[in-house]
């Protein structure tokens, strides 16, 4: 058995076991080897932590997979992929994108509906179902093939409401999908409504929830997998600009907050 294949078997037994996992979000190799060391089960990337890094909007194709081979590399946890729309529109050519991530190191891959295009913000329903339709075969067709994750992203760009969500993963779940995602659920009943309208996992996105929800009752409801999009990377970056913006006024009590040299040597190693 090779390691990748090893990794996608632990990665999909996680999808399949009663209580849910959770899946953080870390954006480079030494936040990937921060969050294994506290003993996280499985990681995924994030597109707009990449971007973050590197100063932009939006990452470019080949930094996402760049970003997931550095992440896949870092520790010995499965990884899924961030991997947007697939950088393109056409079904077959967005689907090139999850080989390539497979072969950057990664046992997962979320594919969404969302077009990049602010006038037209999402696939039309057919396109849509089409694109996961040509995923799902490129996915099964692979030495090691992914958990492929579909995502519905109408809810983040105001295009129709949670009815309409419904129906793109009850079809995302028909083509063929493994785990199914809808970013921009908030409440608990909104989460209710989707995991009992589907029979494929569900990834709930806490990034743009109620915060006051628990794991325990994400649990209850059914909900398998538990990430936090780029939220991490935000965090992160709130906590540079507010030690930065004290340091600019000439104060400097955020050295205070530092985390220790030992335990960053102890959580990388030598």
């Amino acid at each position: 058995m090779t390691d990748q294949t090893e990794r996608a078997a632990r990665f999909r037994a996680l999808h399949e076991r009663p209580e849910p996992f959770l899946l953080p979000n870390p954006w480079d190799a030494g936040t990937a080897r921060l969050l294994a060391g506290l003993g996280f089960e499985a990681l995924a990337t994030t597109s707009l932590g990449v971007a973050n890094t590197l100063g932009r909007h939006r990452a470019a194709r080949q930094d996402i997979l760049d970003n997931c081979r550095a992440i896949s590399e870092a520790t010995p946890l499965p990884v899924n992929a961030d991997l947007e729309n697939g950088y393109a529109d056409d079904p077959a050519e967005a689907a090139k994108m999850i080989a390539d991530a497979c072969a950057s190191g990664a046992v997962g891959a979320s594919v969404e509906d969302a077009t990049g295009d602010r006038r037209t913000p999402i696939y039309d329903f057919g396109l849509a179902v089409e694109r996961v339709r040509a995923a799902v075969e490129v996915a099964r067709g692979l030495p090691v093939p992914p958990v492929l994750t579909a995502r519905a992203e109408n809810l983040l760009y105001g295009v129709a409401g949670l009815d309409d969500t419904i129906r793109q993963l009850q079809a995302f779940e028909a083509a063929g999908a493994d785990v199914l995602y809808a970013p921009g659920l908030r409440t608990l009943d909104q989460m209710r409504a989707v995991v009992s309208s589907v029979g494929r996992p569900v990834n709930v996105v806490m990034g743009f929830a109620d915060p006051s929800i628990t794991l325990e009752q994400l649990g209850e409801i059914g909900v398998r997998r538990v990430s936090i999009g780029g939220a991490l990377s935000r965090l992160a970056l709130r906590s540079f600009l507010d030690g930065a913006r004290q340091m600019r006024e000439g104060r400097f009590g955020f050295v205070t907050e530092m985390i220790s040299l030992p335990e960053l040597h102890q959580a990388f190693g030598p």
